[in-house]
């Protein structure tokens, strides 16, 4: 229970890594926004919770592109918790494509999701906890914020230039007690994204079974599995908690070993 009683929004929380981690938060005693465009999925992942955990938690639909509904999950946030704590960041898209192919209104709406989002997320909290003097914000990035990745531009520009945000965040808000942080996850060969979406788009891509595409992957792991959402909601209960107090501006590798810079 080290985020007992304390206040917290997560993006994307509908399904997958999202609702893993807020139900990660909610198991250490926080209460929770569950924030997500599909506002049904938030609203029943977070009835779930509060049955299981006996915090609070209100499952909202929020675009994290709207300032509108980003300021409002904020504002209902402090006006059910009292105050804000904590946020995750977490809502994201990936669509891959040859460079010369890749039409610009796509790679501009990975943009638009994965780092504007963040950045209106992270504007919108750090109004609330700049005047609490205290608050954590923790991004979820990935490896691609480290290394490029084929066929992938856009995801990584997005990645590399949120990480970057991090880092300035982490040294505008210091003096106001409030930490900015991010986690770069490996491949979560299980989630909802590669089950329903990447194995297939690989396996055609490359001319392979999916089973294949699953072994290229774990080949490339010296720890020799995929990353899983419990391996990133340790660490995010480590930058949420005050066992992580003298750390900001990181972007912290949970990759088995496989990007290690």
């Amino acid at each position: 229970m080290r985020l007992r009683d304390k206040s917290a929004i997560v993006t994307g929380a509908a399904q997958g890594l999202g609702a893993a981690l807020a139900e990660r938060l909610a198991k250490e005693g926080a209460n929770v926004l569950l924030a997500d465009i599909n506002g049904e999925g938030a609203e029943a992942t977070a009835r779930k919770l509060a049955e299981s955990y006996g915090v609070k938690a209100i499952g909202a639909r929020v675009d994290v592109t709207s300032e509108e509904d980003v300021n409002a999950a904020v504002d209902l946030a402090v006006s059910e918790f009292g105050g804000l704590d904590i946020l995750v960041a977490n809502a994201g898209i990936l669509i891959s494509g040859e460079i010369v192919d890749f039409p610009l209104d796509q790679w501009r709406k990975v943009i638009d999701v994965n780092l504007v989002g963040y950045f209106v997320c992270a504007k919108a909290a750090a109004r609330v906890m700049k005047e609490q003097k205290r608050g954590v914000i923790v991004q979820i990035s990935s490896k691609s914020g480290k290394k490029g990745s084929f066929r992938n531009s856009a995801y990584v520009a997005s990645k590399f230039g949120g990480i970057g945000l991090t880092q300035s965040l982490a040294m505008e808000m210091a003096q106001y007690g409030v930490r900015v942080n991010a986690i770069c996850p490996g491949n979560l060969l299980d989630s909802p994204l590669w089950q329903d979406s990447l194995y297939e788009q690989y396996a055609k891509r490359w001319n392979l079974t999916v089973e294949q595409v699953r072994e290229k992957y774990l080949e490339q792991v010296p720890l020799g599995r995929g990353c899983e959402y419990e391996d990133v909601a340790n660490v995010v209960v480590f930058l949420c908690s005050d066992e992580s107090s003298y750390m900001t501006g990181q972007a912290i590798n949970v990759t088995g070993g496989q990007e290690m810079r």
